[in-house]
Protein backbone atom coordinates (compact mmCIF):
# COMPACT_ATOMS: atom_id res chain seq x y z
CA UNK A 1 0.00 0.00 0.00
CA UNK A 2 1.15 3.60 -0.56
CA UNK A 3 2.41 5.81 2.13
CA UNK A 4 -0.13 7.71 2.73
CA UNK A 5 2.42 10.60 4.18
CA UNK A 6 -0.12 13.20 5.29
CA UNK A 7 -1.82 10.94 7.35
CA UNK A 8 1.61 9.70 8.56
CA UNK A 9 2.59 13.73 9.47
CA UNK A 10 -0.89 13.96 11.03
CA UNK A 11 -0.10 11.50 13.76
CA UNK A 12 3.46 12.43 14.16
CA UNK A 13 1.71 16.04 15.07
CA UNK A 14 -0.51 14.19 17.77
CA UNK A 15 2.47 12.07 19.56
CA UNK A 16 4.87 14.96 19.23
CA UNK A 17 5.01 18.07 21.84
CA UNK A 18 3.75 20.89 19.38
CA UNK A 19 7.16 22.83 19.98
CA UNK A 20 9.10 20.09 18.74
CA UNK A 21 6.45 19.39 16.11
CA UNK A 22 6.68 23.09 15.15
CA UNK A 23 9.99 23.08 14.98
CA UNK A 24 10.32 19.98 12.00
CA UNK A 25 7.37 21.51 10.35
CA UNK A 26 8.34 24.87 10.51
CA UNK A 27 9.99 26.70 7.08
CA UNK A 28 12.20 29.85 6.89
CA UNK A 29 10.10 32.99 6.70
CA UNK A 30 6.82 32.85 5.60
CA UNK A 31 7.35 29.32 4.61
CA UNK A 32 6.47 29.89 0.76
CA UNK A 33 9.23 26.87 -0.41
CA UNK A 34 8.22 24.94 1.84
CA UNK A 35 4.82 25.01 0.08
CA UNK A 36 5.71 25.28 -3.01
CA UNK A 37 8.01 22.42 -2.95
CA UNK A 38 5.59 20.05 -2.55
CA UNK A 39 2.88 21.54 -5.56
CA UNK A 40 5.99 21.92 -8.12
CA UNK A 41 6.00 18.13 -8.63
CA UNK A 42 2.99 17.94 -9.44
CA UNK A 43 3.52 20.29 -12.46
CA UNK A 44 5.51 17.55 -14.04
CA UNK A 45 3.87 16.23 -16.37
CA UNK A 46 5.11 12.44 -17.73
CA UNK A 47 4.86 11.42 -21.79
CA UNK A 48 4.89 7.41 -20.81
CA UNK A 49 6.49 5.05 -23.71
CA UNK A 50 4.84 2.08 -24.72
CA UNK A 51 5.43 -1.63 -25.60
CA UNK A 52 8.07 -1.96 -23.11
CA UNK A 53 8.68 -5.02 -21.37
CA UNK A 54 7.55 -3.33 -17.63
CA UNK A 55 6.78 -6.99 -16.13
CA UNK A 56 10.39 -6.16 -13.78
CA UNK A 57 11.18 -3.57 -12.08
CA UNK A 58 14.37 -2.38 -10.94
CA UNK A 59 14.87 0.50 -8.65
CA UNK A 60 19.00 -0.18 -8.05
CA UNK A 61 20.48 3.08 -7.91
CA UNK A 62 24.37 4.00 -8.00
CA UNK A 63 25.49 6.79 -6.17
CA UNK A 64 29.23 8.12 -6.48
CA UNK A 65 29.79 4.59 -7.24
CA UNK A 66 27.76 2.62 -4.55
CA UNK A 67 24.66 0.67 -5.25
CA UNK A 68 21.47 1.00 -3.10
CA UNK A 69 18.01 -0.72 -3.82
CA UNK A 70 16.18 2.98 -4.09
CA UNK A 71 17.05 5.80 -5.29
CA UNK A 72 15.11 7.05 -2.22
CA UNK A 73 17.94 8.41 0.30
CA UNK A 74 17.36 9.94 4.05
CA UNK A 75 18.35 13.70 3.73
CA UNK A 76 20.31 15.04 6.53
CA UNK A 77 17.85 16.65 9.54
CA UNK A 78 18.72 17.33 12.80
CA UNK A 79 17.89 16.51 16.01
CA UNK A 80 16.20 13.34 15.67
CA UNK A 81 16.61 12.53 19.30
CA UNK A 82 13.27 15.10 19.69
CA UNK A 83 11.40 12.32 18.05
CA UNK A 84 12.17 9.30 19.20
CA UNK A 85 14.51 7.69 22.05
CA UNK A 86 16.77 6.27 19.71
CA UNK A 87 17.08 9.45 17.45
CA UNK A 88 19.75 8.98 14.51
CA UNK A 89 20.45 5.30 15.01
CA UNK A 90 16.99 4.25 14.58
CA UNK A 91 16.21 6.30 11.58
CA UNK A 92 19.90 4.83 9.77
CA UNK A 93 19.04 1.49 10.81
CA UNK A 94 15.45 1.95 9.00
CA UNK A 95 17.12 3.16 5.94
CA UNK A 96 19.45 0.63 5.66
CA UNK A 97 17.20 -1.92 6.27
CA UNK A 98 15.18 -0.51 3.39
CA UNK A 99 18.14 -0.31 0.88
CA UNK A 100 18.05 3.63 1.12
CA UNK A 101 21.17 5.86 1.65
CA UNK A 102 21.37 7.80 5.29
CA UNK A 103 22.90 11.24 5.31
CA UNK A 104 23.57 12.25 8.95
CA UNK A 105 23.39 15.41 9.78
CA UNK A 106 26.15 17.28 11.85
CA UNK A 107 23.54 18.25 14.21
CA UNK A 108 22.99 14.74 15.63
CA UNK A 109 21.63 14.17 18.77
CA UNK A 110 23.28 10.69 19.25
CA UNK A 111 27.05 9.81 18.63
CA UNK A 112 28.24 9.58 15.15
CA UNK A 113 29.86 6.33 16.11
CA UNK A 114 27.26 4.83 17.40
CA UNK A 115 25.04 5.85 14.21
CA UNK A 116 27.86 4.39 11.94
CA UNK A 117 27.85 1.09 13.83
CA UNK A 118 24.25 0.98 13.26
CA UNK A 119 24.19 1.29 9.59
CA UNK A 120 27.28 -1.51 9.65
CA UNK A 121 25.08 -3.87 11.32
CA UNK A 122 22.29 -3.64 8.85
CA UNK A 123 24.61 -3.35 5.75
CA UNK A 124 24.45 -0.21 4.70
CA UNK A 125 25.97 3.18 3.95
CA UNK A 126 25.85 6.56 4.90
CA UNK A 127 27.66 10.34 4.31
CA UNK A 128 27.59 12.97 6.89
CA UNK A 129 26.38 16.10 6.30
CA UNK A 130 28.37 19.31 7.33
CA UNK A 131 27.72 23.02 8.30
CA UNK A 132 31.18 24.72 8.10
CA UNK A 133 31.44 26.33 11.50
CA UNK A 134 32.65 29.76 12.69
CA UNK A 135 35.81 27.71 14.18
CA UNK A 136 36.75 25.18 11.43
CA UNK A 137 38.93 23.24 13.52
CA UNK A 138 35.64 22.17 14.79
CA UNK A 139 34.56 21.17 11.96
CA UNK A 140 37.46 19.55 10.84
CA UNK A 141 37.62 17.13 14.09
CA UNK A 142 33.73 16.09 13.06
CA UNK A 143 34.93 14.80 9.64
CA UNK A 144 37.82 13.19 10.78
CA UNK A 145 35.61 11.40 13.02
CA UNK A 146 32.99 10.73 10.23
CA UNK A 147 35.85 9.37 8.11
CA UNK A 148 36.85 6.89 10.73
CA UNK A 149 33.54 6.17 11.69
CA UNK A 150 33.18 4.43 7.75
CA UNK A 151 30.91 7.72 5.95
CA UNK A 152 31.15 7.09 2.15
CA UNK A 153 30.84 10.94 1.11
CA UNK A 154 30.34 14.22 2.74
CA UNK A 155 27.52 16.40 1.99
CA UNK A 156 28.51 20.43 2.58
CA UNK A 157 25.38 22.37 3.14
CA UNK A 158 25.83 25.70 1.15
CA UNK A 159 22.65 27.40 1.17
CA UNK A 160 22.51 28.09 5.08
CA UNK A 161 25.14 31.10 6.01
CA UNK A 162 22.83 31.72 8.50
CA UNK A 163 20.19 30.26 9.86
CA UNK A 164 16.92 31.45 8.30
CA UNK A 165 14.36 33.19 10.45
CA UNK A 166 11.41 31.22 11.27
CA UNK A 167 7.86 32.01 12.52
CA UNK A 168 7.41 29.14 13.96
CA UNK A 169 9.92 27.46 16.69
CA UNK A 170 13.46 27.86 15.88
CA UNK A 171 16.12 25.63 17.84
CA UNK A 172 16.13 28.22 20.88
CA UNK A 173 14.17 26.71 23.28
CA UNK A 174 13.53 22.91 22.05
CA UNK A 175 16.61 21.50 21.94
CA UNK A 176 18.71 21.40 24.68
CA UNK A 177 22.57 22.42 25.39
CA UNK A 178 23.04 18.35 25.67
CA UNK A 179 21.65 17.84 22.31
CA UNK A 180 23.46 20.23 20.63
CA UNK A 181 26.56 19.22 22.32
CA UNK A 182 26.26 15.52 21.39
CA UNK A 183 29.42 15.10 19.14
CA UNK A 184 30.85 18.69 20.29
CA UNK A 185 31.72 17.96 24.28
CA UNK A 186 31.92 21.23 26.15
CA UNK A 187 32.54 24.42 24.26
CA UNK A 188 33.51 27.74 26.30
CA UNK A 189 31.48 29.66 23.45
CA UNK A 190 28.33 27.96 21.53
CA UNK A 191 28.80 30.74 18.94
CA UNK A 192 31.75 28.55 18.00
CA UNK A 193 29.24 26.02 16.43
CA UNK A 194 27.22 28.17 14.73
CA UNK A 195 27.09 28.13 10.84
CA UNK A 196 30.21 30.52 9.15
CA UNK A 197 29.14 32.97 6.52
CA UNK A 198 32.16 33.27 5.53
CA UNK A 199 31.73 30.12 3.43
CA UNK A 200 32.68 29.88 -0.70
CA UNK A 201 33.62 27.72 -3.31
CA UNK A 202 37.39 27.13 -1.87
CA UNK A 203 35.35 25.40 1.34
CA UNK A 204 35.21 22.28 -1.16
CA UNK A 205 38.54 21.34 -1.44
CA UNK A 206 39.23 22.30 2.06
CA UNK A 207 36.33 19.70 2.82
CA UNK A 208 37.75 16.86 1.21
CA UNK A 209 41.24 16.99 2.17
CA UNK A 210 39.61 17.25 5.92
CA UNK A 211 38.10 14.40 5.17
CA UNK A 212 41.33 12.54 3.73
CA UNK A 213 39.38 12.72 0.39
CA UNK A 214 36.37 11.67 0.60
CA UNK A 215 34.08 12.89 -2.05
CA UNK A 216 32.25 15.96 -1.39
CA UNK A 217 28.03 16.50 -2.44
CA UNK A 218 27.04 20.14 -1.91
CA UNK A 219 23.88 20.26 -1.20
CA UNK A 220 21.33 23.23 -1.72
CA UNK A 221 22.32 24.29 -5.19
CA UNK A 222 19.32 26.06 -7.19
CA UNK A 223 21.26 27.80 -10.44
CA UNK A 224 23.28 25.94 -13.12
CA UNK A 225 26.51 28.53 -12.94
CA UNK A 226 26.81 27.46 -9.48
CA UNK A 227 26.50 24.10 -10.11
CA UNK A 228 29.39 24.30 -12.51
CA UNK A 229 31.42 26.21 -10.00
CA UNK A 230 31.19 23.55 -7.38
CA UNK A 231 32.46 20.69 -9.79
CA UNK A 232 35.43 23.22 -10.70
CA UNK A 233 35.93 23.16 -7.31
CA UNK A 234 36.03 19.50 -7.05
CA UNK A 235 32.65 18.68 -6.05
CA UNK A 236 31.47 14.74 -7.18
CA UNK A 237 27.81 15.85 -7.20
CA UNK A 238 25.11 18.43 -6.67
CA UNK A 239 21.81 18.09 -4.75
CA UNK A 240 18.94 20.54 -6.50
CA UNK A 241 15.35 21.51 -5.41
CA UNK A 242 12.75 20.59 -8.05
CA UNK A 243 15.43 19.90 -10.85
CA UNK A 244 16.28 23.03 -11.17
CA UNK A 245 18.56 24.49 -13.99
CA UNK A 246 21.43 22.95 -12.08
CA UNK A 247 20.46 19.70 -13.65
CA UNK A 248 22.46 19.41 -17.04
CA UNK A 249 26.27 20.86 -16.23
CA UNK A 250 27.49 17.47 -16.05
CA UNK A 251 28.26 15.15 -13.23
CA UNK A 252 25.68 13.25 -10.50
CA UNK A 253 22.86 15.61 -9.94
CA UNK A 254 20.43 14.53 -6.70
CA UNK A 255 16.96 16.51 -5.85
CA UNK A 256 15.17 17.26 -2.40
CA UNK A 257 12.43 19.04 -1.33
CA UNK A 258 8.50 18.50 -1.30
CA UNK A 259 9.19 14.48 -2.00
CA UNK A 260 5.76 13.14 -1.07
CA UNK A 261 5.19 9.76 -3.08
CA UNK A 262 6.49 7.42 -5.69
CA UNK A 263 5.15 10.34 -8.33
CA UNK A 264 7.50 12.72 -7.25
CA UNK A 265 10.32 10.62 -6.93
CA UNK A 266 9.30 9.69 -10.74
CA UNK A 267 9.02 13.60 -11.80
CA UNK A 268 12.88 14.04 -10.34
CA UNK A 269 14.29 11.13 -12.25
CA UNK A 270 12.46 11.76 -15.56
CA UNK A 271 13.69 15.46 -15.26
CA UNK A 272 17.31 14.17 -14.79
CA UNK A 273 17.85 13.12 -10.76
CA UNK A 274 19.81 10.44 -10.26
CA UNK A 275 18.57 9.93 -6.56
CA UNK A 276 15.87 11.60 -4.50
CA UNK A 277 15.84 12.74 -0.46
CA UNK A 278 13.52 13.03 2.03
CA UNK A 279 13.77 15.08 5.12
CA UNK A 280 10.10 15.47 6.44
CA UNK A 281 8.18 12.46 6.37
CA UNK A 282 10.98 10.42 7.37
CA UNK A 283 10.99 12.32 10.59
CA UNK A 284 7.13 11.21 11.03
CA UNK A 285 8.02 7.65 10.50
CA UNK A 286 10.55 7.97 12.91
CA UNK A 287 8.22 9.50 15.66
CA UNK A 288 5.39 7.24 14.78
CA UNK A 289 7.01 3.42 14.49
CA UNK A 290 11.21 4.22 14.87
CA UNK A 291 13.25 2.37 12.85
CA UNK A 292 10.20 0.34 11.63
CA UNK A 293 8.35 2.88 10.51
CA UNK A 294 11.37 4.19 8.42
CA UNK A 295 11.53 1.49 7.16
CA UNK A 296 7.99 0.78 6.04
CA UNK A 297 7.90 4.42 4.65
CA UNK A 298 11.06 3.89 2.32
CA UNK A 299 9.81 0.44 1.38
CA UNK A 300 6.69 1.78 0.52
CA UNK A 301 7.30 4.72 -1.03
CA UNK A 302 10.23 2.42 -3.50
CA UNK A 303 7.02 0.28 -4.22
CA UNK A 304 4.71 3.24 -4.93
CA UNK A 305 8.20 4.25 -7.63
CA UNK A 306 8.26 0.89 -8.90
CA UNK A 307 4.24 0.95 -10.07
CA UNK A 308 4.99 4.13 -11.30
CA UNK A 309 7.90 3.11 -13.41
CA UNK A 310 5.71 0.49 -14.78
CA UNK A 311 3.12 2.81 -15.88
CA UNK A 312 5.59 5.49 -17.47
CA UNK A 313 6.93 2.28 -19.30
CA UNK A 314 10.34 2.43 -17.40
CA UNK A 315 11.73 -0.83 -16.34
CA UNK A 316 14.78 1.31 -14.91
CA UNK A 317 15.45 4.32 -13.24
CA UNK A 318 17.86 4.72 -16.88
CA UNK A 319 14.36 4.41 -18.61
CA UNK A 320 12.58 7.87 -16.57
CA UNK A 321 15.09 10.11 -17.99
CA UNK A 322 13.37 12.25 -21.24
CA UNK A 323 10.07 11.29 -20.11
CA UNK A 324 9.13 14.72 -18.62
CA UNK A 325 8.12 18.23 -19.39
CA UNK A 326 6.39 20.70 -17.72
CA UNK A 327 3.62 22.63 -19.04
CA UNK A 328 -0.46 21.60 -19.15
CA UNK A 329 -1.64 18.37 -19.90
CA UNK A 330 -2.25 17.56 -23.71
CA UNK A 331 1.06 19.58 -25.00
CA UNK A 332 3.41 16.29 -25.37
CA UNK A 333 6.69 16.74 -26.30
CA UNK A 334 7.69 15.62 -30.35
Amino acid sequence: MTPDVAALQRRARKLLPRDVYDYYAGGSGRERTRRANEKAWQQVWLAPRVLRDVSAIDTTARLLGTEFATPLGVAPTGFHGLAHPEGEVATAAGAARAGALFVLSIRSTRRIEDVADAVAAEGGTWWFQVYLMRDRELTAGLVRRAAAAGAAALVLTADTPVVGRKRRNSADGVVSEEAFLANLGPLEDLGAAEQAADLTFADIGWLREAGGGLPVVVKGVLRGDDAAACRAAGASAVVVSLGGPAAGQGGEVYADGGIRSGGDALAALALGAGAVFLGRPVLWALACGGADGVRALLAGLTDDLSHALALAGAPSLAGAAGTAWSGAAGRLPR
